[in-house]
């Protein structure tokens, strides 16, 4: 686990997979003649679109000590065509983006959980940055398969009731979607909080799962704020919801989550789920 962890081990690896996923031709580079023995683009072609040493960009794929600044960060992300997530990972693997001092949350800010409850019926709940719930109102809990009342509190992880929880490997329509989209949330907040042992320690055990394992070892990165997914609740049946995530900016370490039926159908489903006193 300790290789798995490693920043400067994970940041060589990161580059040198973004540099073999990308074609010579979308980098605006000629075609060679010669056949290349390696996908993607060459070390000595990475550091002319970026402007620095082959040598520098060896010693960064091997992990040998560097520490590169921001300006080297940003020439390399615009050579190797980073999507938005992407860059921001870099940054983090190499300390450069600045995130909450002190210990993440273990309590929601009291406005925030009473925004959580003025936002019922609409399911809600607030988590810190390793996925820990802080607060949620009833009918997140319904929607989550009562995880309040059928779990330790020492399992009310959004991450971990999605890859571990065995009630939540059927809950899904698309799983394999939503593993992968929850993996790369996990890789991206270690990446911003590489300090934090709780986080490496849920990250140590969900590498326990064969899936999250497989997933982990492809090296996506996400860090999107919204999206849909379909479930098969057992108490409401097939529906829908749209999720919105949102940072406070006077407690950003604390992320508001929103979900909103996707759909009429939807919309009927979730009011008979969350209708219900018994769920």
């Amino acid at each position: 686990m300790s290789d798995t962890l490693d920043t400067s081990r994970e940041l060589g690896a990161f580059l040198r997979s973004r540099r073999e996923r990308l074609d010579p031709r979308d980098a605006g580079l000629p075609e060679r003649r010669r056949s290349r023995r390696t996908p993607g683009l060459r070390r000595e072609e990475v550091a002319e679109l970026a402007g620095i040493s082959i040598d520098y960009v060896v010693r960064l794929e091997q992990a040998r000590g560097l520490r590169p600044s921001a300006e080297v960060l940003e020439a390399l992300s615009r050579a190797l065509r980073l999507a938005p997530d992407e860059r921001a990972y870099l940054f983090d693997l190499a300390r450069h983006r600045s995130r909450p001092a002190g210990e993440p949350a273990t309590a929601a800010a009291p406005p925030l959980a009473r925004l959580v409850a003025d936002l019922s019926p609409l399911p809600a709940m607030v988590i810190n940055h390793r996925f820990d719930i802080l607060t949620w109102n009833p009918e997140m809990a319904r929607l989550q398969l009562d995880f309040d009342t059928r779990l330790p509190p020492a399992r009310h992880n959004s991450a971990w009731l999605c890859l571990m929880r065995p009630e939540m490997r059927d809950y899904y329509l698309d799983r394999d979607r939503v593993v992968h989209e929850a993996v790369a949330h996990v890789r991206a907040a270690w990446a911003a909080h590489p300090e934090d042992r709780a986080l490496a320690g849920l990250i140590a055990e969900f590498s326990t799962d064969e899936q999250f394992a497989r997933v982990w070892a492809q090296g996506e990165v996400r860090s999107n704020g919204r999206g849909s997914k379909a479930v098969r609740h057992p108490g409401a049946g097939t529906f829908a919801v749209d999720f919105e995530t949102l940072t406070p900016l006077g407690d950003r370490d604390q992320r508001l989550v929103i979900c909103r039926p996707a759909d009429d159908d939807s919309r009927a489903a979730l009011h008979r789920l969350t209708a219900s006193p018994a769920g």
